[in-house]
């Protein structure tokens, strides 16, 4: 028996010391390399890698992290799978040792999940409220009032219901309305609806919220750090036109901002204060998308040679 055990010990001491080798070998690799180098490396697990927001970067982080924990508890529980299998794979007619518990290994495997989801939870909050973080004094305040179907963003000189409107923007059925913002700056939403509910949504932005009508505004604020030009849509079925309202969000230097605000309270429209600040011709129009053809004929609605029920 002393034989036994004195044999067993060496190989212990090896798997012990080999799964510590692992887990340094590990955490070198991942303290070797940023997150963003892993998302490149491995496209980017799923998650869009183009966001124009301080938020989405976050948010782009919070998921990469997530997913690298995720193959690292995976390794493991394969490692030790695969270990089982070999270890304990059938030698013969012999039955192998039978160990009714082990109380040291039950401890682990019951703590060793919720100290994992309570990481994951705390890290998650984190990410959730900084999203959700509102500043006592925005650099700008811009409303957003969607509308069947198109949208209108006023321009404010402050925030709540109570401000005053100092230029706005709105679309039509053959013009797609232009939001300008600045990069760099700290902009708050403040969302509402004259009819049904909308959702204001810029993909590259990686976040959208509800536009509801009557007395609610959702409010939510970003910091954008990348300039050019984004198509935004309306991510809320709302009715006949909903795939065709669209917007464009074309972000600038804070700079270029303060002349186009400056050129339409001047009486300019979107198009002239565009073309202020060099975004002339065809530029001075949307470039991401496009107006909306209604598809309407005289007397039916996509029906060229029909007629209307009840004519």
């Amino acid at each position: 028996m002393g034989a036994r055990s004195s044999a067993t010990r060496p190989r212990a001491v090896g798997r012990a010391a080999g799964l510590g080798l692992g887990g340094a070998t590990l955490l070198t690799l991942l303290s070797g390399c940023s997150l963003q180098d892993w998302g490149d490396a491995f496209g980017h697990f799923g998650w869009p890698s183009d966001g124009i927001s301080l938020q989405a970067h976050e948010m782009y982080d919070l998921w990469i992290a997530s997913v690298l924990a995720a193959l690292a508890v995976g390794i493991g529980v394969w490692g030790l799978i695969f270990w089982c299998v070999i270890r304990y794979r059938k030698r013969g007619d012999e039955l192998p040792v039978q160990t009714r518990f082990n109380m040291p290994m039950e401890i682990l495997y019951t703590v060793t999940p919720v100290l994992i989801v309570a990481v994951l939870f705390y890290y998650t909050a984190i990410v959730q409220t900084s999203v959700d973080k509102l500043s006592k004094n925005p650099d700008q305040v811009v409303e957003i009032v969607a509308f069947k179907w198109n949208w209108q963003f006023n321009y404010r000189d402050g925030m709540g219901v109570e401000a005053k409107t100092v230029a706005s923007t709105i679309g039509s059925s053959d013009v797609i309305p232009i939001l300008v913002l600045p990069v760099g700056e700290t902009i708050r939403f403040e969302e509402t609806s004259k009819d049904v509910i909308h959702s204001f949504w810029v993909p590259e932005m990686l976040f959208k919220r509800d536009v509801f009508p009557g007395s609610v505004r959702n409010v939510f604020e970003v910091t954008l750090d990348k300039e050019g030009r984004y198509v935004g849509r309306c991510a809320e079925l709302c009715g006949t036109y909903h795939a065709f309202m669209n917007f464009e969000l074309v972000t600038v230097s804070p700079e270029k901002f303060d002349q186009f605000i400056e050129s339409k309270k001047s009486g300019a429209s979107t198009q002239q204060a565009m073309a202020a600040i060099g975004f002339t011709g065809a530029e001075s129009y949307a470039t991401t998308t496009s107006p909306f053809n209604t598809r309407r004929q005289t007397h039916s609605w996509n029906q060229s040679d029909s007629v209307a029920a009840g004519k």
